[in-house]
């Protein structure tokens, strides 16, 4: 029983963490999400310092900032055909924000910042749900902060990158198993907590502008691996028996890589009005394999957990619309494929190919200031899919059902120029 619990851990942690990753959340920018998240090839705010900072060279003023938050209310809903089980989601809307600023030093060099919140959300389920061996509910955060430089090497091409720093935090439950509670019957349960996770990386990116209608871009963020070092797990409601572990704490490590990110697109403005563009992402998933973790406890051997991700890609189209001097339009589109493999769905992660259709708009308020506006309604493949990981009494219990899933995305954003 002993052995279990703790292999259930390592489960548990593998699933917490791979959460960071799998579930990508894409609203840096209002104005670019508005056009389908495709910003690779636009210079139109400082947002160009999350999606290519090869582009900040190219913008006219001398101060450009770009502020805003987005509100994320997701709906998860898991049915097992066979017996009629029914649960769902049911949590606060998570807050991803960005703030990104570009100062041009001369004609061929600017300075940018960009501060954003690529990895974060929560999931919670219903108390005692039939899945809450493996999660009852988890939030976690990861703040990206890059410093960027953006050269112009001729009239056409550019370039741009710098490094990354990220810090996070990860907060996790689930019960113990499916049956075990203490002498007052109340479930046993565990809950992982780690905070002031860090880890750096790099970006490095180009922008051609073959003629003065097209831009070309290429953005390439690196792998970067979060380093969780004495994060605390707490045991919670066990009985008094040798046979399960002590209510208390113990420490563990474990590191996660995030993977690399390359983007390709392209900006054509077709006119004085209309601009399209379109973006390629690749997310280099397979390096996400396993996670191997490290207790504080000697007497625990490192455990190794398979994940077996696989690549992913995305594809985003976007258009904007010059309706008058004062007001912009957009619009877009993405496909956004699941990294996740057959056997491996978890509720930790119900992450699976989604759809998202985008709209929203900027109204220049003064000469300086903007207010931009954006919305994304983003829905998830309806799929029948198991977690097959899972394992009691050395047998496996695979945990399977229908998920649906969708989310609505509105955002308020300020782009302000000096």
């Amino acid at each position: 029983m002993k052995n279990f619990l703790i292999s259930g851990l390592l489960l548990m942690l593998a699933s917490t963490l791979a959460y960071a990753g799998g579930y990508r959340v894409g609203a840096q920018g209002q104005r670019a999400l508005a056009m389908g998240h495709a910003g690779v090839g636009v210079v139109n705010s400082a947002e160009t310092a999350f999606f290519n900072p090869s582009g900040l060279v190219y913008l006219e003023d001398r101060l450009t900032i770009s502020a805003g938050i987005t509100g994320v209310f997701s709906n998860v809903k898991w049915q097992n055909t066979s017996t009629g089980q029914f649960a769902e989601t049911q949590q606060d809307p998570g807050t991803p924000f960005y703030f990104h600023a570009a100062y041009k030093v001369n004609e061929w060099m600017s300075l940018g910042l960009s501060v954003s919140t690529p990895y974060g959300s929560s999931v919670e389920w219903e108390r005692n749900w039939p899945g809450s061996h493996l999660v009852n509910d988890i939030e976690l955060a990861a703040i990206y902060i890059q410093p960027l430089v953006s050269v112009k090497l001729s009239e056409h091409f550019s370039i741009g990158g710098g490094p990354i720093f990220v810090t996070g935090n990860v907060n996790f439950n689930r019960n113990a198993n499916r049956t075990l509670t203490d002498e007052q019957g109340n479930r046993s349960n565990i809950t992982v907590d780690d905070s002031g996770v860090t880890s750096t990386g790099w970006s490095a990116s180009f922008m051609f502008t073959p003629v003065e209608a097209l831009r070309i871009g290429f953005n390439y963020k690196s792998e970067i691996l979060l380093n969780a070092e004495g994060g605390e797990a707490t045991f919670s409601n066990f009985p008094n028996s040798t046979l399960t572990p002590q209510n208390g704490t113990t420490a563990f490590d474990a590191t996660l890589p995030m993977p690399a990110e390359l983007t390709i697109g392209f900006a054509y403005e077709m006119n004085e009005k209309w601009l399209f563009a379109f973006d390629y992402q690749r997310a280099y998933w397979d390096v996400y394999n396993s996670l191997d973790i490290d207790f504080a406890d000697p007497n625990v051997a490192t455990s190794v957990n398979p994940r077996n991700y696989k690549n992913a890609s995305t594809y985003r189209f976007g258009a904007q619309y010059l309706a008058s001097d004062n007001l912009t339009l957009r619009a877009g589109y993405y496909f956004d494929e699941s990294p996740v493999q057959a056997g491996f769905f978890a509720p930790e992660t119900p992450r699976n190919d989604a759809n998202g259709f985008t709209a929203g708009l900027s109204f220049q308020v003064s000469e300086s200031l903007a207010i931009d506006a954006s919305f994304l309604y983003l829905r998830f493949k309806e799929v029948d899919a198991s977690y097959d990981s899972y394992t009691e009494n050395g047998q496996s219990v695979p945990f399977e059902g229908t998920y649906k899933s969708n989310a609505f995305l509105p955002g308020i954003g300020v782009t302000y120029k000096l």
